[in-house]
């Protein structure tokens, strides 16, 4: 039996139905105030539990061989902080699939974390990825870089769509390799039965790196006018960007993630979705 932690997200709910498709038995668990006919329709094995209740997730996991978790705080808000679900949440829930006897824990961080970022959420990826292999478990990290329908599509293609100006934090020409979303729940898939994919830090990327300039260019084509870009100092609050939003977009204007990664993916066997793809069906 599969758990999956986070399967009411868009990722954790994909990486759900595809293994549920494949014939997998998979529980997900669900917060206790959440509706599961809205959130989690199609899925299978219900359970209810919080990364903040240590018994839940004690239960949760009970009976369980693999544990699959996307759950994170980054769309939530009140108590649901980056101590509380992404620090000690995650930790509670490894220590109780540990304890349950889970034989395979995989579990999904970021490209380049490390425990002493500024950044508390990417600081406790990175602190739970070493205490996920301290665990005695066999593990596996997807280590995944921006989303492009987070990122790309948030910063250039929402405000293109509107026929507005697009601001970008600096020039604007540092280059990442953005990934999608769908591939990123293509490599949770198949970390389950891949035997490459256990005791493995994965970096997934896009098929290409692109600045922020790069991204712009491609929404050109894709809506077929031009785009006019703004360049604004760090900390300088834009448009239709969250203020949370803003240290990570000036964090990306200070360095590069540019890494070739197709040799991974097929590896595992994952067709690498292109920006024009995604603002193709924007």
């Amino acid at each position: 039996m599969i758990l999956v932690v986070g399967a009411t997200g868009q990722l954790g709910g994909t990486i759900a139905r595809r293994l549920i498709a494949g014939g997998a038995p998979v529980r997900v668990m669900v917060r206790p105030e959440t509706d599961p006919g809205a959130h989690a329709s199609g899925l299978a094995q219900l359970v209810r539990g919080d990364l903040r209740d240590r018994a839940s997730l004690d239960a949760a996991c009970k009976g369980i061989t693999t544990v699959v978790t996307t759950a994170n705080s980054a769309r939530r808000g009140g108590d649901d902080t980056v101590e509380a679900v992404d620090l000690n949440g995650t930790r509670s829930l490894i220590d109780a699939a540990k304890a349950a006897g889970v034989q395979h824990f995989i579990y999904t961080s970021v490209l380049g974390v490390t425990p002493d970022s500024p950044v508390p959420f990417l600081a406790a990826k990175a602190r739970n990825e070493a205490h996920l292999r301290a665990s005695g478990m066999t593990w596996t990290i997807l280590a995944p870089n921006a989303f492009m329908e987070s990122w790309p599509a948030m910063v250039v293609g929402m405000p293109a769509m509107a026929g507005l100006p697009v601001t970008i934090v600096g020039e604007g020409r540092r280059k990442h390799t953005f990934v999608s979303e769908r591939d990123v729940a293509s490599y949770g898939v198949a970390a389950v039965t891949h035997p490459a994919a256990r005791d493995r830090h994965i970096p997934i990327g896009g098929p290409e790196a692109l600045s922020w300039r790069d991204a712009a260019a491609v929404y050109e084509r894709a809506l077929g006018h031009p785009i006019e870009i703004r360049s604004v100092a760090p900390g300088t609050p834009i448009p239709g960007i969250p203020d949370v939003v803003l240290p990570f977009l000036a964090g990306l204007d200070t360095y590069e993630s540019n890494f070739d990664a197709q040799p991974i993916a097929a590896e595992f066997g994952v067709r690498l979705t292109t920006l024009m793809e995604v603002a193709a069906h924007a």
